[in-house]
């Protein structure tokens, strides 16, 4: 935080460190003092210092995914999949809430000493919003699924919880990424042109930006490597310039994402020359350049390609955010700047990433053997992922000193008098150079095996992150290591001892013979710094697994249209036909849940009006649970055109006792009730719609997997 001071003859302070001025007017009064090529560095995500203002260097690049990445130690909370899982926007909120705290406190502590390196502003490239609509993209783990409601509710939830609620000051800067229809394949991302109908445009892609824009605030958004419908995303005017500018009123800074604007010129082949993607990108709308496309922007201006005017206009918009941050006050001038060191990885932060996690993990099948005994005579742990900090972390993470791997966890809930036996048995993804093998015999005379297999980040995840991945980080192959299901096979061969298998990983992927094989599947994704314990409470019953599945697993990849197809036909649950291995917003629980008296307030509503809707829910199980309940739209469908089969348009955590019921209560809107035509207009139809509420997708294949009986009302749209 910078000090007011006197200039050298008792002057005040200039206008742009003056809080009482106008922020336009201390905006000004800044680019007023810089020179061209001053204006241009501070445009770059590593900002330098102008010693000559008294202004320090400055890191626009920060990542906070599932707590301060990439920084000081912080709380490590579960990947953004796995909060997709609990359902939870009040959970979203208070997640974030956290991580914003400890943002602005390690940035207090690292300012304190004069440390203004890279990783250390406020300004947060968090959330990843895209929709997960293919299972082989290893940077899915980063949203929060397929779903565009369920992505929206949980991306405002969590950007409020960043940003803060204060009127005057911003907590810490979000960013709302990758803008637009982005998600893979990673190796084609610097030149893929991503087409995309309007239809799908605007129901599947758009939505949560839009609700990032408009109902959270959100102070930035990145502009995605790829093109979408033939122009490049950071030079994209349909969607920067057309959608966000003028149609949603965003009035915060876009960044591009890091090297975007190079792609312009190498990948692209939009433009020919560095400097015309530099004039290129900030005539299209684009502020802040992670990388040094932007260096040359003075030479753009020389060459006539841009004038200075334009250059002031978006480091004006870029600039209102570290005022908005409080970067040019006093000390002490935000509520946040008192924020300390003994907030982060606080004992109520553990405490919060241990909820996340116990809410996050999906329960996939359970023959009975769950929950566990503490005190039986002998467990023994396997699995290439039972030590494994990777299986805690998943990308974009934070470290501490306090990681519980899913061994410990185990370890620590076990009874005195009972023996815990562990063995890693086999290599993450390829099989045992040492022939010689004994953990399978010695497994077999346990009373319980726990085996933790499943994938990791060194597998999926980031083009130049996955260093153990044959295909830039995407999951192409779909399957667990080979080696793992051989592995599990032992196991079971002639043993009638119960196996609980325990799948780590951020994606879909193919379950079937792990679900066959084991009495028990507990996906768990990347759990964070709690998971190991979180685990053990949840397979020896100190709390009932709740998580549902913010994505749908196909039984293979033959069920889905190419990779490199983004048109929705055939993808995720609101467009799959073929029956899936585990449905969307399916999972199973200690509690017995079912649903009964779904009513409407009215049978027959205008195209202009609401609907409410309600149904009981039950708990008839043993124990006390939470319930994801979820409400569902089918329209009938249309001829010629393209209708979800369903589609989410709420959802709610219920916790019930034994024997207990509650009513819950949904309220639709004229907007949650249209649809969207093929030339990207929403329009209400009239006729018959089937509103559905239970604890899965309304399918078959939910029911076969044990989910509860949705309830069900016909609304007519006169």
């Amino acid at each position: 935080m910078l000090l007011l001071s006197l200039g050298a003859h008792g002057q005040t302070a200039p206008i742009f460190r003056d809080p009482k001025q106008p922020l336009n007017a201390r905006v000004n009064d800044l680019i007023k003092q810089l020179s061209l090529e001053e204006k241009a560095q501070q445009m770059l995500d590593q900002s330098p210092a102008i010693a000559r203002l008294g202004i320090p260097a400055y890191s626009w690049w920060n990542e906070a995914l599932h707590g301060v990445g990439r920084s000081a130690p912080a709380t490590v909370f579960p990947q953004a999949i796995g909060l997709g899982a609990t359902f939870d926007d009040d959970l979203a909120l208070r997640e974030a809430t956290a991580i914003s705290d400890e943002a602005r406190a390690v940035y207090n502590a690292a300012i304190a000493k004069n440390h203004y390196v890279k990783y250390g502003g406020l300004t947060f490239w968090t959330p990843n919003i895209n929709i997960f609509r293919d299972p082989r993209w290893g940077r899915g783990q980063e949203t929060y699924g397929e779903d565009p409601t369920l992505t929206s509710r949980l991306g405002v939830a969590f950007v409020k919880g960043l940003q803060g609620p204060d009127p005057n000051y911003l907590k810490v800067a979000a960013c709302a990424k990758h803008y637009a229809v982005h998600s893979g394949p990673e190796k084609l991302r610097h030149e893929f042109n991503a087409e995309v109908s309007p239809q799908d445009l605007r129901e599947t892609y758009l939505p949560a930006f839009k609700a990032l824009v408009q109902e959270a605030r959100v102070e930035a958004v990145m502009c995605a490597y790829n093109a979408t419908n033939g122009e490049p995303c950071c030079g994209n005017e349909f969607l920067l310039d057309q959608v966000l500018r003028k149609e949603w009123g965003f009035r915060g800074h876009v960044v591009s994402d890091c090297g975007a604007l190079d792609d312009l010129y190498q990948g692209h082949k939009t433009v020919k020359t560095k400097t015309e993607a530099a004039a290129l990108a900030l005539s299209r709308g684009v502020d802040l350049n992670c990388g040094d496309t932007y260096a040359k922007l003075p030479d753009a201006v020389r060459q006539g390609l841009l004038k200075e005017t334009q250059v002031d206009s978006a480091l004006a918009i870029l600039l209102r955010t570290r005022f908005k941050l409080g970067l040019f006050d006093p000390q002490n001038a935000t509520p946040y700047d008192k924020l300390g060191p003994e907030v982060v990885n606080s004992a109520a932060h553990r405490a919060l990433a241990k909820e996340v996690a116990l809410k996050s993990m999906v329960l996939l099948k359970n023959n009975g053997v769950l929950p566990l005994r503490p005190d039986l005579g002998k467990y023994f742990v396997t699995g290439p992922n039972a030590t494994s900090v990777e299986a805690l972390l998943g990308n974009y993470y934070g470290v501490n000193s306090q990681m519980s791997t899913i061994l410990e966890g185990l370890v620590g809930a076990v009874q005195p008098g009972s023996q815990i036996e562990y063995k890693q048995g086999i290599l993450l993804d390829r099989s045992n150079i040492n022939p010689i093998d004994w953990t399978t015999g010695e497994a077999k005379q346990s009373d319980a095996i726990i085996v933790v297999l499943g994938i990791t980040g060194v597998l999926e995840g980031e083009e130049g992150e996955s260093i153990a991945s044959a295909h830039t980080g995407d999951h192409l192959d779909y399957n667990l290591p080979q080696n793992q299901i051989d592995f599990l096979k032992k196991l079971r061969q002639g043993s009638k001892t119960p196996i609980i298998a325990v799948v780590t990983g951020g994606s879909p992927m193919n379950l079937a013979e792990v679900h066959e094989l084991a009495d028990a599947v507990l996906l768990t994704w990347y759990p964070g710094e709690e998971g190991g314990n979180a685990v053990a409470d949840l397979i020896f019953g100190k709390a009932s697994p709740s998580g549902r599945l913010p994505v749908t697993f196909p039984k293979s990849l033959g069920q889905l249209p190419a990779y490199e197809n983004y048109n929705m036909a055939g993808r995720t649950y609101r467009y799959l036909t073929a029956e899936p291995m585990y449905p969307f917003g399916y999972g199973l629980s200690y509690g017995k849940f079912t649903y009964a008296n779904l009513k409407l307030a009215k049978a027959k509503i205008g195209k202009a009006d609401g609907a409410e809707v309600t149904a009981t829910v039950t708990n008839a199980g043993p124990v006390a649970a939470d319930e994801v309940v979820q409400l569902y739209l089918t329209h009938p469908p249309r001829a010629g055109a393209q209708t979800p089969l369903f589609a989410l348009k709420g959802f709610r955590r219920v916790t019930l006792q034994p024997g207990a019921s509650a009513q819950v209560k949904f309220t639709l809107t004229p907007a949650q009730l249209a649809l969207i035509d093929k030339a990207g207009n929403a329009f209400t139809p009239g006729g018959p719609v089937t509103v559905w509420m239970g604890g899965s997708l309304p399918s078959a294949r939910s029911l076969a997997l044990g989910a509860p009986k949705p309830a069900s009302a016909v609304l007519t749209i006169r």
